[in-house]
């Protein structure tokens, strides 16, 4: 593509696809960068067993949904990336990878978007779909630097095989600490570390409840009123098979809250107490992936973008931020609430540019 384009969407996983879906019924010239060797975004990265926690007809794109796994029950990772990349084929997306943008910035009339290989899009109005995997967090700990163990982010965690025999600290208590805690637990003495109690939800509940709940959310919202008591967020820990049996061996019951340092060969609390570890793995989440906007001036101290309706950012009206999280859209960084947020940004991103497109006094009509 040559000269200026409508809509430059970087980021091609579920968010990137699903504006990619909406932008296809618009006139406007679009073009999606991703940065991965292949499809299927950050699930790509995932550790080998993860499953969805709900069926496949909760975790589904706009325009078509994703295959129920033989023999029913939540799909797994394979399943999700093997989705994805027949999604983009089945609707023809202008899909250039691999492309890590390293920087946008402002020029006359458009964005800039510069990849890191030299090569540079110039744009009406950029859409930032690049999600959080790209920046784990890790807390900044007194002795990270001295302690002689292994340490791995969930973002790299793939198979308990690998922590075989090792004492092990999983530190973190949502959804990843837990599913990792129960598998590791089978082949190696584990410890919890969780900033507060566990929060488990009823057996009853999955990813349906609180997809539910966050459309509730932003219903009452949307309406000026207080929402309904939740049964949960999404943070909460869903009772997915391996964490119930992990439940019924007694793994849960116990956790502990967070140390104050690493000493060489483990964790030292603040009252002195120690507990040797030969590897950490950190399930503390992720920060959004927004280094390429710093010329922008964004994010902020926060690591966030302010943004307005429909994720337009307020400090450069050009820019949509999708997917990273309930700021950009209620449930917007789950496969089950992507589609409202995209539908809103593409909406909203379609009629900012035809605005800019009206020649002068053509809202005014005749005289």
């Amino acid at each position: 593509m040559s000269g200026v384009l409508d809509v430059v969407v970087i980021g091609g996983g579920q968010a990137g696809l699903a504006a990619g879906y909406f932008l296809r019924r618009t006139p406007l010239s679009f073009l999606i960068l991703d940065d991965g060797e292949a499809p299927g975004g950050a699930w790509r990265h995932a550790w080998d067993s993860l499953t969805l926690f709900s069926p496949a007809e909760w975790s589904s794109l706009p325009g078509w949904p994703m295959p129920v796994p033989q023999g029913g029950g939540y799909p797994p990772r394979d399943a999700v990336v093997r989705y994805l990349a027949a999604y983009e084929a089945r609707y023809a997306l202008p899909l250039l990878r691999p492309v890590r943008v390293g920087a946008v910035r402002r020029g006359a009339g458009h964005l800039l978007v510069e990849g890191a290989d030299g090569r540079s899009w110039r744009s009406r109005a950029v859409l930032s779909a690049t999600g959080n995997w790209g920046s784990p967090w890790i807390p900044d700990m007194p002795g990270r630097a001295v302690y002689r163990g292994r340490q791995v982010h969930s973002a790299h965690y793939r198979r308990p095989e690998d922590f075989t025999g090792q004492a092990v600290l999983v530190v973190g208590g949502g959804n990843s600490g837990a599913q990792i805690l129960a598998e590791v637990s089978k082949v190696a003495p584990t410890t919890w570390v969780t900033e507060r109690e566990p929060v488990f939800l009823p057996d009853d509940v999955d990813g349906r409840v609180l997809f539910e709940r966050a459309t509730e959310r932003w219903q009452a919202e949307r309406e000026g009123r207080a929402p309904a008591e939740p049964r949960g967020g999404l943070g909460d820990i869903v009772m997915v098979p391996p964490v119930r049996e992990a439940r019924a061996r007694g793994v849960l019951s116990h956790s502990l809250r967070p140390f104050a340092s690493l000493e060489a060969d483990g964790a030292v609390w603040a009252d002195g107490s120690r507990v040797a570890a030969g590897a950490i793995i950190w399930c503390t989440g992720f920060r959004p992936a927004l280094g390429h906007l710093a010329p922008l001036g964004l994010p902020g101290a926060d690591g966030r973008a302010q943004v307005g309706p429909e994720g337009r950012a307020t400090a450069e009206p050009r820019l949509w931020l999708l997917g990273y999280g309930d700021w950009t859209g209620s449930a917007s960084a789950t496969l089950a609430g992507i589609t409202r947020a995209a539908r809103g940004a593409v909406a909203a991103l379609s009629e900012a540019l035809a605005r800019d497109a009206e020649p002068p006094g053509a809202a005014a009509g005749p005289p």
